[in-house]
């Protein structure tokens, strides 16, 4: 049910990121509890995108893809707070919010017009 691939292909970048954000946090920071968290809800967010893409009706279309959004609003706080305490640094941060950002206006941009065409 996905036109644009865009949305498909930004999350899996995505999702890249974060699994290589887990890495680094685990290997150089030593962080396990916060980095696990934002690996499952960062990754999360493309599983549910591609589930989406082989939804069998519009409702559950839109199930998953509110279950991406969620997952991004996840991502975006434990991202804050990994700033914040200082684990990432603010180019790094900078970077990766952005990006989760954007998915959540993509999202959010795909599941309104998919109600209103519904």
């Amino acid at each position: 049910m996905v036109q644009n691939n865009v949305l498909a292909e930004k999350s899996i970048d995505f999702g890249v990121r974060m699994i290589k954000c887990y890495q680094f946090l685990c290997k150089e920071k030593k962080e396990y509890i916060i980095s696990k968290q934002i690996y499952r809800s960062g990754t999360s967010i493309g599983a549910n995108i591609h589930e989406g893409i082989y939804a069998q009706s519009k409702p559950d279309f839109l199930s998953k893809l509110g279950i991406a959004l969620k997952e991004a609003g996840e991502t975006s706080y434990w991202l804050r707070l990994l700033y914040r305490t200082e684990y990432i640094e603010e180019n790094v941060f900078s970077s990766l919010y952005k990006d989760c950002e954007e998915l959540i206006k993509i999202l959010t941009a795909t599941i309104k017009s998919s109600k209103d065409n519904a």
